[in-house]
């Protein structure tokens, strides 16, 4: 595996897992009532 490939790797796995974190905060906010989880982000 060169350094290229890796690197293509890297990248795509990095865009899936920032996908992944904003479907789950957005699912929070949905399943957990925004009111609830926008006071607990800004106090």
């Amino acid at each position: 595996m060169s350094e290229d490939e890796y690197a293509d790797y890297n990248e795509a796995r990095q865009r899936r897992v920032k996908i992944v974190a904003w479907v789950v905060i957005v699912s929070l906010i949905l399943v957990g009532g925004g009111a609830t989880v926008l006071a607990l982000i800004f106090g």
